[in-house]
């Protein structure tokens, strides 16, 4: 479905696709269409046009800007502001989620977060390794720019830093394995005040293990997503459908970090299973398909990571590396082209050296977001059922 279609925050609540009151409407077959919405149809209503106004914005990038660093801070934003906003809502209505069936697909939800946390180590891992190459990068910069005259030693330097660079960006299983026992993920570090937070969740605050799979994580988050039947929606006064909204916007988030980052066993084959109908899908379906088809590329098929500047780091060294098998002295056009290439490279370089830090930050807040949130739900969702 075209983004055309896509009626944007003006739409009227009848036009939800399969709208909380147009259902109802359906349920009771009542030929009083007119009645106002209750403050919780509005509530409900309003969170999915919420979480469709983020994706469209996210999939109005064009295609040189999708899968960048800044889209993906962007996405990360998103998702940040979508489960603030699920948070309040299951607040404001946590005497339903001690009903069935909502007790059992509020639970559903939180084992798929939890599920999410192991892919947050991951990306973390995978942050961790572009640094790695950051750092090849600074080596062939400090040895080639700046330089008055280029000679054979300072491209020896350079040549080897591009060696290891290539290796460390092909061997992406045991670049992986030594990052994951090297490094520590986020709980570690701030163990200390934290602690009240994340409490059980200590054991999946540490980097994923060698045997563990990026692909079979995002499959177990998808396992029996579907959504929710009229009569269901109904039932719950809206609130499945908003479970669905969140659980589908965790699954795309948790995609979408796998297929740009390097992660142990990537793979890219998840079904979202979406119907069209629903406003915040169109966005979200479409950002998958446009995603799918950069992976299906032919440069791109055998990359550790669809990152644009995973690709541009991939095309700068392979130019560099064409330069490095020179005869001394160099012609001053031979120089000329390596400074050029130098300027390239240094372009990148800034660009992940700017972007990492933030990236990481932001996924280090998804994840304790998650822990918080999940925490905070069952904390309030067991006194509800106290008081019942």
């Amino acid at each position: 479905m075209p983004l055309t279609d896509y009626q944007g925050p003006s739409a009227s609540l009848t036009n939800f696709g399969r709208s909380i009151l147009s259902i109802r409407r359906d349920q009771v077959h009542s030929m009083e269409n007119t009645r106002e919405p209750t403050a919780q149809e509005v509530e409900l209503d309003a969170f999915q046009r919420l979480v469709a106004d983020r994706f469209h914005d996210l999939s109005a990038v064009g295609s040189n800007e999708l899968l960048s660093l800044s889209w993906v801070r962007k996405l990360l934003d998103v998702f940040l502001c979508c489960q603030e906003e699920f948070r309040v809502l299951l607040l404001n209505n946590k005497g339903y989620m001690v009903r069935a069936p909502m007790d059992r697909l509020i639970s559903e939800f939180f084992e798929r977060s939890v599920k999410a946390l192991d892919v947050c180590n991951a990306i973390r891992d995978g942050i961790e390794q572009i640094r790695q190459w950051q750092k090849q990068l600074e080596i062939v910069l400090c040895a080639l720019d700046n330089q008055r005259s280029l000679g054979e030693g300072q491209f020896r330097r350079a040549k080897k830093a591009l060696i290891d660079l290539a290796i460390g960006m092909l061997d992406e299983k045991e670049s992986n394995t030594a990052i994951s026992h090297r490094n520590r993920s986020f709980g570690r570090n701030n163990a200390q005040k934290d602690h009240k937070s994340i409490g059980h969740f200590r054991s999946l605050s540490w980097s994923v293990s060698r045997s563990w799979s990026a692909a079979k994580q995002l499959q177990a988050i998808g396992n029996n997503l579907a959504a929710p039947k009229g009569n269901e929606i109904v039932a719950t006064n809206g609130l499945s459908l908003a479970l669905f909204t969140m659980s589908s916007v965790l699954l795309f988030v948790m995609w979408a970090l796998v297929a740009a980052i390097p992660c142990q066993d990537r793979g890219l084959q998840t079904h979202f299973s979406i119907p069209r109908h629903y406003i915040w899908a169109v966005p979200i379906l479409s950002l998958h398909e446009r995603i799918l088809e950069e992976s299906k590329k032919r440069e791109r098929r055998n990359a550790c990571g669809l990152m644009k500047e995973i690709h541009q780091i991939e095309k700068c060294a392979r130019h560099m590396n064409e330069l490095t098998d020179f005869q001394f002295p160099l012609t001053e056009e031979k120089q000329g082209d390596v400074k050029q290439r130098v300027e390239e490279l240094r372009g990148v370089f800034e660009a992940v050296k700017d972007g990492l830090d933030p990236l990481e930050r932001q996924v280090r807040e998804v994840f304790h977001r998650i822990v918080r949130s999940r925490t905070e739900g069952l904390d309030s969702f067991g006194r509800a059922m106290q008081h019942d």
